[in-house]
């Protein structure tokens, strides 16, 4: 799992340690000044993987697409019951996308 900075509390961490959920997730200047303060008691600095969090851009810019497509009212709000009626829905939206480009 991949995360901003924002998402770097301890609380988010030891959640994700305790569900053996391997994370990287970049640590905020001031949260590595605190924790080098402290000294030892401190803890260990936080794991990251910086080649794993570039390749999180990727992702991003797929959630884009999909962001257009809440573009349209009845994707961003689903008032349909039935799943093959909002599947039907989303394929609309994504062929009006498409013939407008």
């Amino acid at each position: 799992m991949c995360g901003d900075k924002a998402y770097s509390s301890r609380r988010n961490r030891r959640y994700l340690r305790r569900r053996q959920i391997k994370h990287t997730i970049p640590e905020p200047k001031n949260q590595k000044v605190n924790r080098q303060r402290r000294g030892s008691r401190g803890g260990r600095p936080t794991g990251f993987d910086s080649t794993a969090y570039k390749r999180r851009n990727a992702v991003e810019r797929c959630s884009r697409c999909s962001n257009v497509l809440k573009g349209s009212r009845a994707v961003a709000t689903p008032y349909d019951k039935r799943a093959y009626v909002f599947h039907s829905t989303v394929t609309l939206a994504a062929i009006r996308l498409w013939l407008r480009y």
